[in-house]
């Protein structure tokens, strides 16, 4: 027997002495809510049982508080919330949904909410074959597959010229795979074909069916393209919604996931593509309970692969369990824009028809009954963006200075942002207007602090990776007339003096007299580094406009008044 047990006594238990005037973390008992004021338009979507239900819900209309209640009734009648499933599309608005729901039920634990590329992940993972994969899958992101694209692209024309190559594109499209459009368009297809379900055989059987050999390389090469995603271990997230279908479709997955969950909830539903809706179907089809939320009128993202087909299909894509369509309702009532504002966009959808959902229930949805009145709507055309620009900002300035609204209390909206908030922010900035550019708007790419840095770094790798030219044999003799260097009124650098070019003309770097009379060329490479002597082949390697854009950015700290001087 040890001395340990044989003593029979229990170790003390040490208290932590209370250090006055510290601070102690308290965990203080969620507050109760009272649940929201509901219309009878929401009491029938929270009442609602089993089977499926599309609910269309416009801007305004209450859509996430009923989707929160309609979880927190099925929790408050006994259902186990992890026998919940809600999916949406962006990481946000899942963190909305599970703060929302979790403050709803008290601080009881919620239902899983997530988007669709998480979930068919986690499926993905669950299943995934650890002698296969020993580490896990890595997702690409878009910059990522954008670089993966074009590599592959840039290399066909090297293995076309080695006669290795297996992707045969027409000779019209040849001079364009190096291109970032070309690059662009390739991707998209790519996307597109996973999201309908197309490999690289049926998109080959389409190209000969069409007679068309560019979608016959298309075809080639998706093919090498989901070999080397293979090779390497990776997914984009088109691929990765695709094997979540093709797992789903297996019969033991399929039952696992059936039997996993008994109420499955859709959040945006108009921004569903095909291979999403197979994946709902896998999961709550056959009857089973889906209720979907969307709005026909809000499918803005074609661009991404959404299909509003699947909102205007959904109920006969998702039947009741005797065969007839799933029911439709509609919230009806909006708290959010004024009457003046309905108007108008009711002028509006009158063009867009939605012709297979019912007639009554469209009417309905495109005409809500507003809760306050007012609004205003005002159209203007202008002769040019750069007018358009400077309208926007007086109208601005007008509204804060004559009118007294807070810049907080306005916003400016635009179709591409990648394209206009640049211009925007510098005619409003320009016109002392103070702005704030959601971080998702602008890519990083983009940002004032990061532009200049990339383009230094470009500027440099360019000039690293560019061959160097040959030095000339002749060696000018000591006869040769003395290279002027120009008087700026600045202290002379160490070795190297730069030349104030013309507008058309590239900076060059000009080398100082060297201390030694022994001419550059016939030195070594190393004193000549030693000495700051450029070498051959780094004449030209700046063009003003990347020089002008250098000395201006941050990085120089010169304006127009010093880039004149």
């Amino acid at each position: 027997m040890s001395s340990s047990s044989s003593t029979g006594r229990t170790p003390h238990r040490r208290v932590r002495q209370r250090i006055p005037g510290a601070y102690r973390l308290v965990r203080t008992p969620p507050v109760p809510v009272d649940p929201p004021e509901l219309d009878a338009a929401q009491h029938g979507v929270v009442d609602h049982g089993t089977g499926p239900l599309l609910v269309l819900a416009g801007p305004g209309t209450g859509k996430t508080t009923t989707l929160v209640e309609s979880v927190a009734r099925r929790v408050a009648r006994g259902t186990d919330p992890e026998r919940i499933l809600v999916l949406t599309f962006s990481r946000k608005a899942a963190v909305e949904l599970r703060d929302r729901m979790a403050v709803r039920l008290g601080g009881r634990r919620g239902p899983q909410a997530t988007t669709f590329h998480s979930f068919c992940y986690a499926l993905i993972r669950a299943h995934q074959e650890a002698d296969l994969f020993t580490e896990p899958l890595r997702l690409l992101s878009g910059p990522e597959q954008d670089v993966a694209v074009r590599d592959l692209l840039a290399g066909q024309l090297v293995l076309e010229r080695e006669g290795r190559g297996r992707v045969r594109w027409p000779d019209e499209l040849r001079a364009c795979l190096t291109t970032r459009g070309f690059a662009d368009e390739v991707r998209a297809v790519l996307a597109r074909s996973r999201e309908l379900g197309l490999g690289p055989d049926s998109l080959a059987a389409f190209a000969r069916r069409t007679g068309r050999p560019d979608w016959s390389a298309a075809a080639s090469f998706l093919a090498e393209y989901l070999d080397v995603l293979d090779m390497q271990g990776v997914l984009d997230y088109a691929e990765l919604v695709h094997r979540a279908v093709l797992l789903a479709g297996r019969r033991e997955v399929a039952e696992r996931l059936v039997a996993q969950y008994d109420a499955v909830f859709v959040d945006e539903y108009q921004d569903t593509d095909p291979a999403q809706v197979r994946l709902l179907g896998a999961l709550a089809g056959q009857g089973r309970t889906l209720v979907a939320f969307g709005d026909p009128d809000q499918s803005i993202y074609a661009f991404r692969g959404a299909d509003v087909n699947g909102i205007l299909d959904f109920p006969y894509a998702f039947p009741r369990a005797d065969g007839r369509p799933a029911p439709v309702a509609v919230l009806g009532t909006s708290r959010r824009s004024g009457a003046k504002l309905l108007d108008a966009t009711r002028l509006l959808t009158r063009r867009m028809p939605l012709t297979r959902l019912p007639a009554a229930k469209v009417q309905a949805h495109r005409e809500p009954v507003p809760v306050r009145k007012g609004g205003q709507v005002e159209t203007y055309t202008f002769p040019t963006p750069s007018t358009e620009l400077d309208n926007i900002a007086d109208i601005l300035r007008r509204a804060h200075l004559e009118d007294g609204i807070p810049w907080n209390d306005m916003a400016v909206l635009v179709r591409a942002g990648g394209r206009t908030i640049p211009s925007i922010r510098r005619a409003l900035t320009s016109a002392g207007v103070p702005l704030e550019v959601d971080g998702d708007d602008v890519p990083l790419r983009h940002e004032p602090a990061v532009s200049p840095l990339l383009t230094a770094l470009r500027a440099v790798a360019e000039a690293a990776l560019r061959p160097q030219s040959e030095p000339e044999e002749e060696v000018p003799g000591d006869d040769a007339p003395d290279q002027a260097e120009p008087d700026h009124g600045l202290p002379e650098p160490d070795a190297t003096e730069h030349d104030m070019p013309g507008d058309d003309a590239p900076l060059e770097v000009a080398s100082e007299p060297l201390a030694s009379d022994q001419p550059a060329s016939e030195q070594p490479a190393s004193e000549q580094d030693a000495q700051g002597v450029a070498p051959p082949g780094a004449v030209g390697w700046l063009d003003v406009e990347t020089a002008l854009a250098l000395l201006s950015s941050p990085l120089g700290g010169m304006d127009a008044a010093d880039l004149r001087r």
